[in-house]
C-alpha cells in the first residue's frame, strides 16, 4: 500500500499509446459486431421510431435577455443547433449568432460550450472542444461584421465571463493532468493571451474554482468549491483590473453560495441547517453575525436553489423527493406553491435573466409529459405554457402512467421509485423491468420525461427511477447516508427497488434489466458483484469500476477532490471499506447477468481501462454463457458521441440489447 500504484495482470491496459492495447480494444469491438449482428434491423427500426418521435427541426423557448430574445433551431438533417436572437421582440428579424454546424466542420466530435454575450451585446465569446476531453478553446466573434477576432485561447475549460467594460472577459483553466480548473486568467480583448494576468490560483487541489455575474450584474464572482466546502471572491464587475476580496473565508462543512441584489448579497448555506437556509447581509458586511435570515432550516426540506426579482423570492425545494417551487413576496404575505399535479414530475428554475420582472420561468415534465417549459406570472398566480416538446410517431400522454411507489429498504428506510408504464396495465408479473438509478455525489435522479424510453413502454417494460441514498431527493441525510463509509445503503436500495417491483407484481423476475452509468456505473457493478442472481441483464456505461486503483492515482482527473465522497484508500479504513465493493476486486467466480459495458477512449473522468480490465477479468471468471460485451467508443469522451444522428445510433444500439435479451425481437 506504498505509493500510487497497484498493479496486476491487466495494468497493461492503461498504456493508450500502445498499438497492442488498441488491437484489444478493436477485437473487443469486432465481437460486439458479430454478437449484435441479428439484430440489426431492430436497430434501425428503433432509429426510425427516435426521429419520428424527436423532432428533427425545432425552435427552443425564446428567453429575454438585456432587450434580447436568445433562442436555438435544430434543422433537419444537420447535426447541430443554430444559435440565433431577435431584437425587442419575437417578430424582429432573426440574427444567427453561431451555426455550430458550420463551427463543426470537418471534426467528428465538436462540443460548444455556453454563449457569452458581452454586455454591449456587439460580441460573443464562446468555448469549443473538438476532441472530446474536455480542453476547450475560447473564439471571440464581432456580431455585428460577423467576423472572428483574432484573440483565441487554447486549452481552457469552457467556463467564462465578461465585465462590464466590453472589451476583459475572465476565464477559468484546467491543470493539464488532472483537469481540475485551477487557475482563473484575465483577458483583455487585442492583447495577446500568452500575457494574460493569473487573478486567482486555486492551491488547494481538493478544490476546484469557476468565475461567474452576479444576476444584478454587478459582480463578478469566483467560487472556489469542493465537497464540504466553498468560499467566495466578489469584483466589482466596472473594475476588472481591480482585485478580487474574499467574501467568508473558506471552513471545513461550510458550504454557503452567493447571489446579489440592489445592496445584499443573499446566501444559501448550510451553517446550522443541513438541508440550508437563505440569509442576507448588506454588501462590506461580510461577517457571519451581520447575516440576516430570509427563509429558516427546515428538517423535512433541502433548500436547493433561489431566484431574486425585484418584488418576488422563489425557492426550489426537495421536499418528500420532489422538487417545489415556492414564491415568496419581499412584503412578507401570501407565499405559495406551484401546483404541478402529477405524482412524481421534475420541475426547475430556468433562464430568469430579468430582474425587474413579475413573470418567473420553469421547466417542467414527467415520465408522461414531454419536456414543458412554463412563464408564471407571481402576482396574477396565472401559468402559461410558452413551449412543450412536440412528440411525433403518433405518441400520446394518455396512454402512459406515471406512479410514485415507495419500497421498504432492509435497514428500515423508505426508498422512493417513481415508475411509468404503457396502460392499460394489470400487476401480473408479465412485463420486463428497466430499472435505473445513480446515488452518488447527492446529485438526485429527476423523473424526466425520457422521449426514447417510449420505446420500451411501448414494447411492454415498465421504466423506473430508484431514488436511492447517495442522491439528495429526502434531502442531506438521504446523501450522507450513501456515501464513505455508509456507500454500500446506495447499492442495497437499488436491489431492494428492484425486488419490491418483483414482490408487488409490477415485473416478470425473469426479464429484469438494470442501467446505470459513471459513478451509476460503479453501482452496476457493485449491485452484479453483490447479488449476480437478481437481474436479467445490465447497461454499465462509462462505468467507474476499479475503484481503489484509480483513487490511489492522485494524476487522475477527479481523484484528490473526490476524498471526501468515497474516502481516501491512503487511510486503511477506507481502504478496506472501498475493497469490500469495488467491482473489479469483487469479481469471482458466479453466474452473471448478461452485460454490456461501454467506454470511450478519450474519456477524461473515467479511463476506458477501468471497464476494459472488469470485462477481461469477468471473461477470466464467470461460469455461464450469458452475453458479455465491451463497447468502445474509439472517437469519444465520458458523454458520448456528440452528433445527433450517432446519438440516436448509440440508443438504439443499448436498446437492442434489452430487448433482444428480454426475448423481444421487434
Amino acid at each position: 500500500m506504498h505509493g500510487h500504484v497497484r498493479t496486476d495482470g491487466y495494468y497493461w491496459l492503461r498504456d493508450r499509446e500502445n498499438p497492442e492495447v488498441i488491437r484489444y480494444l478493436e477485437a473487443e469491438n469486432a465481437y460486439v459486431a458479430a454478437a449484435m449482428a441479428h439484430t440489426a434491423e431492430l436497430q434501425e427500426t428503433l432509429v426510425r421510431e427516435f426521429k419520428e418521435r424527436i423532432p428533427q427541426t425545432d425552435v427552443s423557448a425564446p428567453y429575454r435577455k438585456e432587450g434580447y430574445f436568445y433562442y436555438k433551431r435544430d434543422v433537419a438533417g444537420q447535426d447541430y443547433p443554430v444559435h440565433c436572437r431577435k431584437k425587442g421582440s419575437l417578430e424582429a428579424p432573426e440574427e444567427v449568432i453561431l451555426d455550430v454546424n458550420e463551427v463543426a466542420a470537418g471534426h467528428v466530435f465538436c462540443s460548444v460550450g455556453e454563449l457569452q454575450v458581452s454586455p454591449g451585446h456587439d460580441l460573443m465569446a464562446y468555448p469549443v472542444d473538438t476532441g472530446g476531453r474536455r480542453f476547450y478553446t475560447i473564439r471571440v466573434k464581432n456580431l455585428r461584421t460577423g467576423e472572428h477576432l483574432p484573440d483565441v485561447i487554447a486549452d481552457v475549460t469552457s467556463n467564462l465571463a465578461w465585465a462590464a467594460d466590453n472589451r476583459t472577459f475572465f476565464y477559468a483553466k484546467q491543470d493539464p493532468v488532472t483537469l481540475r480548473s485551477w487557475r482563473i486568467f484575465r483577458h483583455e480583448l487585442g492583447t495577446d493571451p500568452a500575457n494574460d494576468e493569473l487573478v486567482f490560483e486555486e492551491k488547494d487541489d481538493t478544490f476546484r474554482c469557476h468565475v461567474f455575474r452576479t444576476k444584478s450584474d454587478k459582480y463578478i464572482m469566483i467560487a472556489s468549491q469542493q465537497t464540504l466546502s466553498s468560499e467566495f471572491r466578489y469584483l466589482d464587475a466596472g473594475t476588472p483590473r481591480g482585485s478580487f476580496q474574499v467574501f467568508l473565508p473558506r471552513r471545513r462543512d461550510h458550504e454557503y453560495e452567493l447571489d446579489h441584489y440592489k445592496d445584499h448579497f443573499f446566501i444559501r448555506t448550510n451553517l446550522d441547517a443541513r438541508n440550508f437556509r437563505l440569509m442576507k447581509t448588506s454588501v462590506g458586511r461580510n461577517e457571519v453575525e451581520n447575516w440576516r435570515e430570509v427563509i429558516a432550516h427546515r428538517e423535512d426540506a433541502l433548500l436547493d436553489g433561489f431566484e431574486l426579482f425585484k418584488d418576488h423570492l422563489v425557492v426550489s425545494e426537495r421536499k418528500e423527493g420532489l422538487r417545489r417551487l415556492r414564491v415568496i413576496p419581499w412584503s412578507g404575505t401570501g407565499e405559495y406553491d406551484i401546483d404541478f399535479g402529477e405524482p412524481a414530475y421534475t420541475a426547475s428554475l430556468t433562464d430568469n435573466y430579468e430582474v425587474n420582472t413579475t413573470v418567473v420561468r420553469y421547466a417542467y415534465s414527467s415520465l408522461a409529459t414531454p419536456p414543458s417549459v412554463y412563464d408564471y406570472d407571481m402576482t396574477r398566480r396565472e401559468k402559461k405554457l410558452v413551449k412543450r416538446d412536440e412528440i411525433g410517431g403518433g405518441f400520446d400522454p394518455a396512454n402512459y402512467r406515471t406512479e410514485r411507489i415507495w419500497a421498504p429498504a432492509r435497514d428500515g428506510a423508505r426508498i422512493p421509485i417513481s415508475v411509468v408504464y404503457r396502460a392499460p396495465f394489470e400487476r401480473d408479473g408479465t412485463r420486463a423491468l428497466l430499472q435505473r438509478g445513480y446515488g452518488s455525489y447527492g446529485n438526485s435522479t429527476e423523473p424526466a420525461f425520457d422521449s426514447y424510453a417510449i420505446s420500451l413502454l411501448d414494447r411492454g417494460f415498465v421504466y423506473a427511477i430508484a431514488h436511492i441514498r447517495g442522491g439528495q431527493e429526502l434531502g442531506r441525510a438521504w446523501y450522507e447516508d450513501g456515501k464513505l463509509l455508509k456507500k454500500k445503503n446506495t447499492f442495497t436500495d437499488f436491489i431492494d427497488s428492484a425486488e419490491h417491483l418483483v414482490r408487488q407484481k409490477y415485473v416478470d423476475p425473469r426479464r429484469t434489466f438494470a442501467w446505470g452509468g459513471s459513478a451509476g456505473g460503479l453501482l452496476m457493478g457493485a449491485v452484479m458483484t453483490m447479488r449476480p442472481d437478481l437481474f436479467t441483464g445490465i447497461v454499465a456505461e462509462v462505468p467507474f469500476v476499479d475503484v481503489v486503483t484509480t483513487m490511489l492515482d492522485d494524476s487522475i482527473p477527479l481523484t484528490t477532490n473526490e476524498y471526501d465522497e468515497w474516502g481516501n484508500p491512503n487511510d486503511k479504513q477506507y481502504y478496506d471499506y472501498m475493497l469490500s465493493y469495488s467491482p473489479y476486486d469483487q469479481t469471482a467466480p458466479a453466474r452473471y447477468p448478461n452485460l454490456l459495458v461501454t467506454t470511450g477512449l478519450n474519456d477524461s473522468q473515467v479511463q476506458y481501462w477501468e471497464p476494459a480490465k472488469w470485462v477481461a477479468r469477468l471473461r477470466a471468471v464467470k461460469q455461464d454463457d450469458n452475453l458479455l460485451l465491451l463497447k468502445t467508443e474509439m472517437q469519444s469522451g465520458h458523454g458520448g458521441l456528440s452528433a445527433r444522428d450517432d446519438r440516436y445510433r448509440e440508443r438504439a444500439f443499448r436498446y437492442s440489447f434489452l430487448l433482444d435479451r428480454a426475448g423481444i425481437k421487434r
